[in-house]
């Protein structure tokens, strides 16, 4: 038999003819305003990726010297974003490989999760406010990347509505 078969219903080409023929039924192509002219598929110079993963640890701090209830021990879930960036992608079209990227996040973050910020340096010598441990993920976690990645910043919510972002 040859050209597409029928079962159950779902029309399934032959192998001679499954590259040229699609069983779905596509939608016809877009050709309204902002239509895609498919000329600006090559990276052609002058620009730049982003790339921003999110990771999250649980610790409690305290802030000596602040007038107000966070100078007592209490708790947070820490959300952190990296965002690193580059001009160059590699063979798959890549800038970095996201799983790379929240690994070396992850294992920053390891060294504070389920931990006393107070207790783990460098916050034992300063204040574990939101700002420094920006900073201090920031640091650490660019010691990761390779020469052509560049970390852009780091970000930290304390809560669902206060963040600090870290930029050099």
């Amino acid at each position: 038999m040859e050209g597409p078969t029928v079962e159950g219903g779902v029309v399934e080409p032959d192998r001679d003819t499954a590259q040229e023929t699609c069983a779905v039924q596509r939608n016809a192509p877009y050709d309204g305003p902002g239509k895609l002219s498919g000329s600006m598929h090559l990276h052609v110079g002058g620009g730049h990726y982003e790339l921003t993963v999110k990771d999250h640890f649980d610790a409690a701090h305290a802030l000596p010297g602040y007038d107000g209830p966070c100078q007592y021990l209490h708790g947070h879930t820490w959300e952190v974003e990296a965002t690193i960036a580059g001009q160059h992608l590699d063979e798959v079209g890549m800038l970095y490989d996201f799983k790379d990227v929240k690994r070396d996040l992850h294992g920053v973050l390891e060294n504070f999760d389920h931990r006393c910020l107070n207790d783990v340096p460098p916050f034992d010598e300063i204040n574990p406010t939101a700002e420094h441990l920006a900073r201090v993920v920031f640091y650490e976690l660019e010691k990761t990347f390779p020469a052509h990645i560049s970390l852009v910043e780091v970000a930290v919510w304390e809560s669902p509505a206060a963040k600090v972002v870290y930029r050099p």
